[in-house]
């Protein structure tokens, strides 16, 4: 079951509960991970966590909560997205303040403030980046890097277009989702637009990703 609702704030909830599944594996190590995607008007960061929860529901997470937080409609201004995923039921529907991943669509978002705010000690910042993970120093933190925005121009998507290919960085980087599940949920989700395209940016993209120590 599908439950979407919008509150007087215009927070878009969205969950879905399996309450069949069995909990197969060890990727899971806490009760819920919190995921918050930074990126820009029109990237497609809200879509990109919408791909990855649905994913989610088919590898065995019970629960998960996408909670977009909309600011001004232009085009290329920042936009965030909160996305909870976890083996239970979820019940707090709240944004996300202390995040386990930060993923981030335009490294230039970085340098903004609020990016990076609450990023819990020990988590993960996943980024579209044409710099390795070496040239990032923010302490007992893991980075992983992929330039997402060339990798997606050279299987015949339009410049900008990098939402689904850092779905392939976060699969590479998180372990939390296979790329072959997040593959097949590209494809359904532009059925339309480029399906085979939107999926080998994933998938090209995932073995370009580079992880660095913490």
């Amino acid at each position: 079951m599908f439950v979407f609702a919008f509150d007087m704030e215009t927070e878009f909830i969205w969950e879905k509960h399996f309450n069949n599944l069995t909990t197969n594996g060890n990727q899971m190590q806490q009760s819920t991970i919190q995921i918050r995607w930074h990126g820009r008007g029109g990237q497609g960061a809200i879509t990109a966590a919408k791909i990855v929860a649905n994913a989610a529901f088919f590898s065995g997470y019970n629960g998960a909560v996408m909670i977009p937080t909309f600011g001004t409609e232009r085009r290329g201004a920042p936009v965030l997205t909160s996305l909870k995923i976890s083996k239970e039921k979820i019940y707090d529907l709240s944004p996300i303040v202390n995040p386990d991943i930060v993923v981030v669509l335009d490294y230039l978002l970085l340098e903004e403030k609020g990016t990076l705010d609450g990023l819990k000690e020990g988590g993960m910042i996943i980024v579209n980046s044409p710099k390795t993970p070496e040239e990032y120093s923010y302490g007992h933190i893991t980075v992983a890097t992929a330039d997402v925005t060339s990798i997606a121009e050279s299987v015949g998507l339009k410049r900008g277009i990098v939402n689904t290919g850092i779905i392939g960085a976060f699969s590479k980087a998180s372990g939390l989702i296979g790329i072959d599940i997040l593959s097949e949920k590209i494809k359904d989700e532009f059925r339309d637009i480029k399906p085979e395209e939107n999926a080998e940016a994933a998938r090209l993209t995932f073995a370009k990703t580079v992880v660095g120590g913490k």
